[in-house]
This record gives C-alpha cells, structure tokens and sequence, in this order.
C-alpha cells in the first residue's frame, strides 16, 4: 500500500490505524477520516484554483462536491487495492464490508489523514493530486459537475412552476446491497418518473435526470 501511495511512512501504525474499521478494533480510523476530510477537500479545492482561475465560486463548489463525494472515492479505493488490506470485525467481514462504498471512501480519507499526519501539508497534497492525476480538469467540467436534481430545479425555477417532489417508493435487497427506488412528480405538468440507485440520492438522481429529459423533450 506504501508503494501504490507512493509515500512511506515513518510511524506504520498511523497507516494500520487508517485502515482499521470501528467494528475491529476500538483504535480505529474515524479520527484519520475526520482530519483526512478536510485535508482532501483542501487538495482539491488548490487543485481546481489553479487549473480554473476564472471560474465562478458556485462552479468551482459543485466541482469540488463532484470530485470528493462517495462514489469517486469509493471508485479511487478500488483501484489502490484497498478492500483485500480493511481491518474489519466478522460482522463486517460477512455482510461484504470490504467492498461496501461508505467504508471504502472513509478509509480513503482516513490515509489522506494519517500522511498528513505523519509527514505534514506536502506530502498529503501530494498524494490527493496523485489520486485525482487522472482527472481531466477543465472548464467543461462545470456544466457536467451540475448534478440533475439541481438542473431540474433550475429548469422549473425558470419557468416559474413549483420544485418536484421525491418519494421512497420501495428498498430492495438485502442491507449491505439495497437498490432505492424514488418518485420525481412534477404536479404542473402532471408527470411522474421512477429513478433507482444503491442509496436514496442516487436514485433521486437518476429520477430527476429521466424527469429532466421528458421536461425537455416535450413540445
């Protein structure tokens, strides 16, 4: 893990710690995930100043909610090789805990925590800058990084109707692997879409997308 990190660490335990899970152990990284946070949104937020210096306060926020939110650093965990090195408890271990986005994006940050801690500023903005290398910042981005429920909103607001309203229709599956299932209703158009995601935000997501193109596609 210190290679793929490209940092080697002078205290060792701060790197167990980091990837120990409070259902292993009562030293766990809940402390290292907390500091790793804000170091991380730091790293990200330097990284988009300089790469967009002209872009807007609302533009450059919703790219830096894009880039640190749990799907992408559960996505940058899997490709370290984080699950197999998680210190998980049996209860964890049996309900596919090492695999779980949650546990993999806090022990993201949680190392981002435990460099800085060990080797200061340099190093851990080093290592953000290292994870997101990859990422093709650019002023496109901005357009992209605006999610569809804040496009829809955006869209009816214009148009002076009401915001749609989400609903839980139905959970699916078992605890550790749920599908949500929400409704978007849009009452002045009397239009209602169904979206689907492994937590409630990303189905109401995926519905106000399916909502915002009907929207559009209509005459």
């Amino acid at each position: 893990m210190q290679e793929r990190l490209q940092y080697h660490f002078r205290d060792e335990s701060l790197l167990e710690r980091a990837l120990t899970h409070r259902s292993f152990s009562a030293d766990h990284n809940e402390r290292l995930e907390f500091l790793g946070d804000s170091v991380l949104g730091l790293g990200v937020a330097h990284m988009l100043y300089q790469a967009l210096g002209g872009g807007a306060e609302g533009d450059l926020s919703r790219l830096r909610a894009q880039l640190v939110r749990q799907d992408s650093l559960h996505q940058l965990a899997l490709h370290l090789g984080l699950p197999p090195l998680l210190r998980l408890g049996e209860g964890e271990l049996r309900s596919g805990g090492q695999r779980r986005p949650s546990i993999l994006a806090d022990a993201l940050e949680a190392l981002i925590g435990a460099v800085y801690l060990d080797g200061g500023h340099a190093p851990a903005d080093a290592l953000v800058r290292r994870l997101f290398e990859q990422v093709e910042i650019s002023p496109a981005m901005s357009a992209a990084a605006k999610d569809a429920k804040t496009a829809l909103q955006e869209w009816l607001q214009a148009r002076k109707m009401r915001l749609p309203q989400y609903e839980v229709v139905r959970v699916l599956g078992a605890a550790h692997r749920q599908t949500f299932e929400v409704r978007c209703q849009v009452a002045e158009q009397n239009l209602e879409v169904l979206g689907q995601g492994a937590s409630r935000r990303a189905a109401e997501q995926c519905a106000a997308a399916s909502m915002l193109e009907q929207l559009q596609n209509r005459p």
